[in-house]
């Protein structure tokens, strides 16, 4: 009979696999080395191996102990896999922009998941570093894994990953491109790849938001890099010691949009259901073109399968609410598309001031019609509102008639995008749709922004 001993024992061995639609323009030959087909459906499992092994052997980790770590999921994933087979308790801090599935799937395999915002700063009490650390401090017979700093991280990829692309690759391997986190794969696959030739090119991707990039060109850790970002799993506000920026070769950056559109690319052209930082690298190595021949031979890595993103980036409202989703258009209609069944946010002439500041802050919006009847016959911004209240704050309590604007133009639902630039240009703040009949709605520079970008 042929079997495995346990799950952790089909950990490795995934397969290489070329990619012909989404890099048809790529002079080089792409492969791209699918995680996925590991047991937890990542690179992952590979590290949470031997991070928990290398704790046991020098007494870091003992029995029936609790593993604690900070994770985008994936690493969790891995760490629950091996806390099963080998009898320890596991606790799992997420960020709260990390997807619901990650979450789902962590608690289903028997973790304690905390949740942490997203938006704090690393040493703020509130991160999901600063709770990872807490939590092992305060609970017995625990040990913390920090991915992050654990030499056992790359240690993983520079023992299993490299000598894995390596060999399916006969050694032809010219470039290896992967999404940049922890900075595990990328440091250990890099530091065998180049062992064994150090003309192979490694290209960490990165994300805006992060700081990695201008860091590594500049050696300045710039605060004014970091911000939030929606990609899930690359990109950092720290520097871990597992990035080894001495041997990587190049760092790229590629925006939200861009990983999600092409993470549903890969699915759709390619039959590959993988993460977001899938996305991430492929459109990084497609910014990268032109530094490749046809002779070269590019490893691409996918992190994690699309079972982990079904609710966001695979989902059609979800990209639609963020500008994400590539549907063409033409006209009036179909810049209101996707907000044109939420209620249109209107004062009357004779509604104090404060009503429509009342309005404009609930509803986050800065302009506002004024409507009489069926019809529009002034309009306020939030540019104006402020100019005016600047110079008589009592304003604010005086009907909106006495400083409201001109009414926005209005056009009907087959108008071109190119004619209601034209109004715009014309200096008109926003414009209103005349669809449907008698019905009314608000085109705002901003969906104008959406529809062109």
């Amino acid at each position: 009979m042929k079997y495995y001993n346990n799950i952790l024992e089909t950990i490795g061995d995934t397969p290489l696999v070329k990619l012909n639609s989404i890099c048809k323009d790529v002079k080089a030959t792409v492969l791209a080395k699918v995680e996925t087909t590991n047991p937890g459906n990542s690179v992952k499992d590979r590290m949470a191996v031997q991070m928990i092994e290398d704790a046991e052997a020098d007494g870091r980790l003992k029995p029936g102990g609790t593993i604690i770590e900070g994770t985008s999921g994936n690493t969790g994933m891995g760490l629950a896999l091996v806390a099963i087979i080998k009898g320890y308790k596991l606790i799992c801090v997420l960020s709260d922009k990390q997807s619901k599935e990650k979450m789902d799937i962590l608690r289903a395999v028997g973790a304690e998941v905390y949740v942490c915002p997203t938006n704090v700063a690393p040493e703020d009490p509130r991160s999901y570093y600063s709770v990872s650390k807490s939590l092992a401090k305060d609970t017995p017979n625990s040990w913390y894994v920090n991915q992050y700093d654990n030499p056992s991280n790359a240690k993983a990829h520079y023992l299993s990953t490299g000598p894995e692309i390596w060999e399916q690759t006969q050694g032809k391997i010219t470039h290896f491109v992967v999404g940049v986190g922890t900075g595990g794969t990328i440091s250990g696959v890099g530091k065998y790849l180049k062992e064994q030739n150090p003309n192979i090119k490694l290209w960490g991707i990165d994300t805006y938001g992060s700081v990695f990039k201008k860091y590594h060109e500049t050696g300045v850790f710039d605060e004014n890099e970091i911000y939030p970002y929606i990609t899930e799993g690359i990109g950092e506000d720290i520097l871990p010691e597992n990035v080894n920026f001495d041997i990587i070769d190049k760092f790229e950056k590629v925006t939200d949009k861009d990983a999600a559109v092409w993470q549903r690319k890969i699915a759709k052209e390619e039959g590959i259901f993988v993460g977001n930082s899938a996305g991430s690298a492929v459109k990084g190595l497609l910014q990268l073109k032109d530094e490749l021949t046809e002779d070269d031979v590019v490893v691409v890595l996918f992190h994690d399968h699309g079972s982990r993103y079904v609710g966001k980036m695979f989902n059609d409202d979800w990209m639609r609410d963020r500008g994400f989703l590539e549907e063409e258009k033409t006209n009036a209609l179909d810049l209101i598309k996707d907000h044109a069944g939420k209620h249109l946010v209107t004062v009357t002439q004779d509604d104090p001031v404060s009503q429509a500041i009342l309005l404009m802050n609930q509803y986050g919006i800065s302009q506002i019609p004024v409507a009489e009847g069926s019809g529009f016959i002034g309009s306020l911004t939030d540019n104006h509102l402020f100019a005016k209240l600047c110079e008589n704050p009592a304003l604010k309590e005086l009907p909106v008639k006495n400083i409201m604007q001109d009414a926005f133009p209005i056009v009907a639902e087959e108008t071109t995008i190119e004619n209601i630039s034209k109004q715009f240009q014309n200096g008109a703040k926003a414009v209103m749709v005349n669809y449907d009949g008698d019905k009314h709605h608000i085109i705002t520079q901003q969906d104008m922004i959406k529809a062109i970008a």
